[in-house]
């Protein structure tokens, strides 16, 4: 295995010594962070003075991810304290926006008018794409800090001042200091457009506690659940997003919607869909290697091949019940622009240009000019290269390719085979 791609744990003297204290707990039976589920909604409701989480169609989600987190998580006492501050957050969301909406039930008529979606799988030019069509003043991406701290919900007057930007942004230079590297293979900031999966996470039907923890157990439960409700608290997210700052159009990205397109459609009838499309073969490690760098924040014992594993399994489903889902519903298809990540990073803005002819929207000479700034502004590797092998993780190139074959000729993936190195993004 090429241990010299993997980070190696960082943990600060604190963490060092509060993870010694939990082994030594352990070896007693005693478990001082308590990730029980009566407990953290009692807390929850407790701080913040409410008792009303909206629909109860995230209890089964919660109860499998705690089953899940103890099971499987092999979490260090920063770990439990890491996933108890996490939960008691997205269990603090639920209770405000229930709270904001019970008080403004207007915010139930807002009208989310043709969004425009971004999905594929990881590491396939999306996080590009979305950062160009971000800067169309027509187009609203939500941001890190309104989805991190979304009560109040964002007034337009305040949009670019707001104090949260500035508290979101002081979180995830802590999170950047806990894995060193993480930056490099995927950027965050306060500032920059966020992906569904963060506000579906309170909803607890996400692909986001994946990232951070080992849950496979939850992971394997939620590929086989009925995503209507999950989309349903979508929706209510956006809408009171947009309740004090409207927009034109949204767009919107994660790598969650590639199963489940078809509810994406039910939920927003008239959404358009762009899927970027790119060799699983690189794609696998890279996205471990990102997997890998998180859970070593709240484990000292993640197993690279237990990774690579859980990638190969999660990314293959989710493609296979996406184009199971295509299948069934042909006359959506003009609604879906596929595009190769070779097409994105090649010519960017001719993607872009693709994409708006498609859907016929307007590109206006002021979203060119600003989009043609933030590629002067964001070259390639700003953040460092990205280095992964697909032996780092256990992986061989004939499972990866046997794996993924029916997606590989259905969408004429162009093979990207590794050279003699690792390689590079």
């Amino acid at each position: 295995m090429d241990e010299d791609l993997l980070s190696k744990p960082f943990r600060p003297l604190p963490i060092r010594a509060m993870n010694a204290i939990g082994r030594g707990l352990a070896r007693v039976g005693l478990v001082p962070i308590s990730l029980d589920e009566d407990d953290l909604l009692a807390a929850a409701s407790k701080s913040a003075g409410l008792s009303d989480f909206g629909p109860d169609s995230f209890r089964p989600g919660l109860s499998k991810l705690l089953e899940s987190l103890e099971a499987d998580g092999r979490l260090s006492l920063f770990g439990r304290f890491f996933a108890r501050r996490q939960l008691l957050e997205l269990l603090t969301h639920r209770l405000e926006l229930a709270d904001w909406r019970k008080r403004r039930p207007e915010i139930a008529d807002v009208e989310i008018r043709r969004p425009l979606f971004i999905l594929g799988l990881p590491r396939t030019g999306t996080t590009l794409l979305y950062g160009l069509l971000a800067e169309d003043p027509a187009n609203r991406a939500p941001l890190s800090w309104e989805i991190d701290q979304p009560s109040p919900p964002a007034e337009t007057a305040t949009y670019e001042t707001d104090p949260r930007i500035e508290s979101t942004q002081a979180r995830f230079e802590q999170v950047k200091s806990l894995a060193p590297g993480f930056q490099t293979i995927h950027p965050i900031g306060a500032l920059m457009p966020q992906e569904c999966i963060v506000p579906t996470a309170s909803e607890f039907m996400s692909l986001r506690f994946q990232m951070v923890f080992d849950v496979e157990r939850y992971d394997t439960w939620l590929l086989e659940q009925d995503m209507r409700p999950t989309y349903a608290h979508h929706r209510r997210f956006l809408q009171h997003m947009q309740s004090r700052h409207a927009c034109e159009r949204w767009i919107l990205k994660s790598p969650g919607h590639l199963g489940p397109i078809d509810v994406l459609f039910e939920t927003y009838p008239d959404a358009m869909v762009v899927q970027t499309h790119r060799d699983p073969i690189r794609v696998i490690p890279s996205v471990a290697h990102l997997e890998y760098t998180m859970r070593l924040v709240s484990s000292d014992q993640v197993d690279p091949a237990r990774v690579g594993r859980q990638m190969l399994a999660v990314w293959s489903k989710l493609l296979e019940q996406g184009m199971a889902a295509r299948d069934r519903h042909p006359e959506r298809e003009e609604r879906i622009l596929d595009l190769s990540m070779r097409e994105v990073v090649g010519n960017p803005i001719a993607c872009v240009e693709k994409i708006y002819r498609h859907f016929e929207l307007e590109l206006s000479d002021e979203a060119r000019a600003r989009m043609q700034r933030y590629l002067a502004e964001h070259p390639k590797d700003e953040f460092g290269t990205h280095r992964y092998s697909l032996e780092a993780f256990g992986l061989e190139e004939d499972a990866v390719n046997a794996a993924f074959k029916g997606y590989r000729e259905r969408f004429d993936v162009a093979p990207e085979p590794f050279a003699t190195r690792p390689a590079d993004d």
